[in-house]
């Protein structure tokens, strides 16, 4: 049986869409408190993560941290509706691009434009979110899903990013980011994680 460490409202709450999505047997672990972002909150002392953050994911005695290596872990393992490209698939090297690149270069460019800073071009690993949007915004001009014609978890991670900062100022609101945001969230599996996100 998979734990998922969750608490409301957070990155682990794509998790569920993930988990209802691949339909693997799961259980939640709602995590007491975690740390705001102005300081306020504690770390939850039976949360697995080491930095008190959500999520972490136990399945038996392996713990998985960041969301990345969760989607991955989770499509590797439970591979029966094909939503994460395996080892040998000709979609193998864009899935694991675009985890990558989630991790590494949206996050980062969100973060930097949220709290202003001035991304340093020529050293981080990262770049500005309009060059970002760029990209995503090409890949979706080309097909309905970041993979092509085919929904993966990337979706999940990336559209329930965009979910949560549409029409804000970081992201601006266009009919093509909505009508992919509503693509994805419009699937069965997002329904069922919002139910157990507020049951």
């Amino acid at each position: 049986m998979l734990t998922l460490y969750h608490h409301p409202r957070t990155r682990s709450s794509r998790f569920l869409f993930l988990l209802e999505e691949l339909g693997a047997p799961y259980e939640i672990h709602r995590i007491a408190n975690i740390r705001r972002p102005y300081g306020s909150g504690a770390v939850d002392p039976e949360n697995r993560h080491p930095h008190g953050k959500s999520p972490a994911l136990k399945d038996g005695d392996v713990l998985v941290l960041e969301s990345s290596a969760l989607a991955l872990y989770l499509t590797d393992k439970f591979t029966q509706n094909g939503i994460g490209p395996v080892v040998g698939d000709s979609h193998r090297g864009a899935y694991v691009s675009w985890l990558a690149y989630y991790a590494g270069v949206m996050e980062p460019a969100w973060m930097s434009a949220y709290m202003k800073w001035e991304v340093p071009r020529g050293t981080a690993g990262w770049v500005k979110t309009d060059e970002v949007m760029a990209f995503v915004n090409s890949t979706l001009e080309k097909s309905p899903f970041i993979l092509g014609e085919k929904f993966s978890a990337v979706d999940i991670l990336v559209a329930t990013t965009f979910k949560m900062f549409l029409g804000s100022p970081i992201l601006e609101r266009t009919p093509l980011l909505e009508s992919y945001v509503n693509r994805v969230t419009a699937r069965p599996a997002f329904a069922r994680a919002q139910a157990r996100e507020n049951g």
